[in-house]
């Protein structure tokens, strides 16, 4: 399986193609509202703030600030996100289709149930963050630290983690397809080693996984046994060598 090279991701706003469209919105956010071509800078969000159901459209959120947002069941639609701290937040159920996220922090969010699709998170840290029965398709985590992140019953297609640090992150009951490991810095899991079938890895991956792999599927490792038949013999041989001749 050759890899394949991720989509260009724009480095800074004005890279955006819609960038000189994009209108700035110093409102809050509001349960089942529409963002179309807005961008959001530096926007702080009260904790717990009442988002669910909300649409964003070619839209960038710029250093936002999200505590405890609940965000259920939101669109992303072709967003572009960047030195975004998202908090303790409810994204589950959500849809994010051709969106960027870039230098943010996702800790303890809830992703659940949702459905990612050409999606890149470049240089960020994702912790705690719950992506359990999620499908993710042809997402990129480059440049990433992911820590105790749960793909547990989640879909992987096309999946890559170039450069990404994979700490504790648990895989169990998870189905990998064209899963792409080649180029992460580390895998660890805290469990799911039998759900990485249907990834593809490197030949010093394979040996760094091999211990992990084997207590997963029950293998002891131990060196050949001497059947005791030749171990008798090799010592009447070395006895008869070390014996004087008469």
């Amino acid at each position: 399986m050759t890899a394949q090279p991720r989509a260009a991701v724009a480095e800074t706003l004005a890279d955006l193609p819609y960038a000189s469209a994009l209108v700035p919105h110093a409102g809050p956010l509001e349960a089942e509202g529409d963002y179309d071509t807005v961008h959001l800078d530096g926007l702080h969000t009260p904790e717990g703030t009442r988002a669910a159901g909300a649409r964003f459209l070619e839209s960038a959120l710029t250093d936002c600030v999200l505590p405890g947002a609940d965000l259920r069941a939101a669109r992303f639609n072709d967003v572009w996100l960047s030195g975004c701290r998202l908090t303790g937040c409810t994204l589950a159920g959500g849809q994010w289709l051709d969106t960027a996220v870039l230098g943010s922090s996702l800790a303890g969010v809830e992703l659940y149930d949702a459905v990612l699709r050409r999606v890149t998170f470049l240089r960020c840290k994702l912790d705690s963050v719950n992506l359990r029965a999620t499908a993710l398709h042809d997402v990129v985590f480059e440049d990433c630290v992911l820590r105790d992140v749960d793909f547990g019953e989640a879909r992987l297609e096309g999946v890559s983690f170039p450069g990404t640090r994979i700490e504790q992150a648990r895989f169990g009951r998870a189905v990998l397809k064209d899963a792409d490991l080649r180029g992460a810095l580390t895998i660890d899991l805290a469990d799911g080693y039998e759900s990485l079938r249907g990834a593809v890895v490197t030949p010093a991956q394979l040996l760094d996984l091999a211990p992990a792999l084997a207590q997963t599927l029950g293998l002891t490792v131990a060196e050949p046994s001497t059947p005791a038949g030749r171990a008798s013999g090799a010592r009447t041989r070395a006895a008869t060598r070390r014996s004087p001749s008469r």
